[in-house]
């Protein structure tokens, strides 16, 4: 396995300083932002794709600090209702996909979308339950009149152009938010799709996240490191759909933490051995979003945590076998 840190939390810097800063920490790998929600601070594909000179200088400053690139991100909704918006995202995903072709990047991570409820909605509907009927309809109209038809056409444009993984993240708010969602549209489609998997979105909907890797295997594409503190106070009294600003973090029933501060070592030893168990021993790509730390302080944290966590050498013959 290797450490990688999902490079938006440091888009204050410029590109050559993010690289730095990682080479000094012993990170080996960056996933870059290009597009969507995580905006191009580092990335911007279009530019890049438009300009030799400066395309090879985004690569070389990677490869001057020893730093791999360990997916191109670009999440966004590109099954949006609305079709501007939409277009927007899609044009995204599409320029993510050209410059991982030009780099020799083989892994695209986003979100998978949500559309509207109906052909007529302007904004997304997101359904949490199956009652009254008209969910089943808003549901089947999402699945098989948008999401499976956008996602087989964007596969196959990203094959067309040497893209072997798509990792989506299971979000809620978005058609897939979790493993059974994941692989449904993976059947529908093909085995591009895959997880970014983010245990941070399963501790707070309830799931195990050791048993949501066994149930995935090798559908896992990439991992997000970052965690989630249950306030069990809260939960008890409200639940876990919590619609409270993430700033009200003293009133919401959970909040994004940085690892190590949501679950412990032991928790976080056993999601590693299992990634690795099931077959997944790649990138571990740190992503900050605690609103308790600056990202600076949240960052170095993280990297030291994990840096224990990892098991970055091939295991051992079993001698004692």
């Amino acid at each position: 396995m290797k450490l990688s840190v999902f490079g938006v939390v440091l888009g204050q810097q410029t590109l050559e300083e993010a690289c730095a800063f990682l080479e000094s920490k012993g990170v080996p790998a960056m996933e870059v932002g290009c597009g969507g929600f995580p905006g191009k601070a580092h990335c911007d594909p279009q530019m890049l794709l438009g300009d030799k000179r400066k395309l090879d200088d985004f690569v070389n400053t990677f490869e001057r600090h020893h730093i791999e690139i360990a997916a191109l991100s670009v999440h966004g909704n590109p099954v949006h209702p609305d079709p501007d918006r939409a277009k927007g995202y899609r044009d995204d995903f599409e320029s993510a996909v050209l410059l991982a072709e030009a780099i020799g990047v083989n892994r695209i991570v986003g979100f998978s979308g949500c559309p509207g409820g109906s052909p007529q909605d302007k904004t997304p509907n997101w359904v949490t339950c199956a009652w009254p009927p008209d969910f089943q309809e808003v549901l089947a109209y999402q699945w098989n009149d948008v999401l499976i038809p956008y996602w087989t056409e964007a596969t196959a444009f990203a094959k067309a152009h040497g893209i072997e993984k798509i990792a989506l993240e299971m979000h809620p708010g978005f058609c897939v938010y979790n493993p059974e969602t994941l692989l449904k549209l993976r059947a529908a489609t093909n085995q591009m799709i895959g997880a970014n998997f983010d245990p941070s979105h399963l501790f707070w909907q309830g799931m195990d996240p050791v048993m949501a890797i066994r149930e995935l295997g090798g559908a896992i594409h990439f991992f997000h490191a970052k965690d989630t503190k249950l306030d069990i106070a809260n939960i008890a009294r409200n639940g876990v759909l919590d619609l409270k600003r993430y700033g009200k973090m003293n009133e919401r029933s959970w909040t994004f933490r940085t690892v190590g501060y949501g679950h412990g070592m032991q928790e976080w030893n056993s999601i590693v051995s299992e990634l690795r168990m099931n077959g997944y021993d790649d990138v571990i790509s740190i992503e900050h979003e605690d609103g308790l730390m600056s990202g600076h302080e949240g960052l170095c944290k993280a990297i030291s945590f994990l840096q224990q966590v990892l098991m970055t050498e091939e295991p051992s013959r079993m001698y004692w076998a």
